[in-house]
C-alpha cells in the first residue's frame, strides 16, 4: 500500500464524516442562534435554556437521519472492503 492509496482512503473517510455530520451540526447551529436571539430579546440568561433545546433537536435529527447516515457509512465501508480485496489480489 503506497502513500497515494492511504491519502485517498483518508480523504474518503473525512469526506464521509463531513457529509454524515454536517446536517446535525447545521441544525445545532441554527437552534443555538435562535436560542441566543431569544435570550438576548428577553434578557433571560438561564444556562439550561441553551443546552436543552439544542440537545433535544439534535437527538430528533439523529433519529430522523439515522437511516440515511447508515446508508452513507455502509456505502463507504463496502467501497473500502472492495479496495482491500483488490489490494490483496495484487
Amino acid at each position: 500500500m503506497d502513500a497515494e492509496t492511504v491519502l485517498e482512503v483518508s480523504k474518503g473517510a473525512i469526506m464521509t464524516l463531513l457529509v454524515i455530520t454536517s446536517p446535525i451540526m447545521l441544525v445545532a447551529l441554527v437552534i443555538g442562534l435562535l436560542v441566543a436571539l431569544f435570550q438576548a430579546l428577553t434578557s433571560i440568561q438561564e444556562m439550561t435554556l441553551t443546552f436543552v433545546p439544542k440537545i433535544l433537536v439534535v437527538f430528533i435529527t439523529i433519529i430522523m437521519l439515522a437511516n440515511w447516515m447508515g446508508d452513507n457509512l455502509s456505502t463507504y465501508s463496502k467501497g473500502l472492503y472492495e479496495r482491500i480485496a483488490t489490494i490483496h489480489q495484487q
